[in-house]
């Protein structure tokens, strides 16, 4: 039984990553398709898509590599668990190493990035950040 999906998710991408996969599966949900969506836009991945499987669907993650091959997305962390929740308010949301990075929030608009939040003044979960 998986407790946390969404560290799955994470971790599934943070390891494809470090063995220089093109893509990478994980199995679908609302939340995740919102996290893969912030992660098209911010452009950490390049682009991603619900493909049938058995027995649930899976969402295939386009990775992002430099031209050289670089990392794009070089540190994924889970911030909130399911044994501690972390909430801010719009004013309490703080630039990851000056704007270089980003924190993923599920807020009662959907799931966006803190700039997105910052901007609509909407606080909510931190999930992750990423740089």
């Amino acid at each position: 039984m998986m407790t946390d999906p969404i560290a799955d998710m994470l971790t599934r991408i943070r390891n494809a990553i470090n063995v220089e996969r093109q893509h990478v599966d994980v199995p679908s949900s609302k939340v995740k398709k919102g996290v893969a969506d912030v992660l098209k836009r911010e452009g950490y991945i390049w682009d991603w898509a619900e493909v049938e499987a058995d027995p649930v669907k899976q969402l295939r993650i386009e990775l992002k590599y430099g031209p050289s091959g670089e990392k794009v997305l070089r540190h994924v962390k889970r911030v909130s668990k399911p044994g501690c929740r972390v909430y801010r308010p719009a004013k309490d949301l703080r630039p990851i190493l000056n704007g270089l990075g980003i924190s993923i929030l599920s807020t009662s608009s959907g799931v966006m990035s803190d700039r997105e939040a910052r901007q609509q003044k909407i606080g909510g979960e931190i999930l992750c950040e990423i740089w």
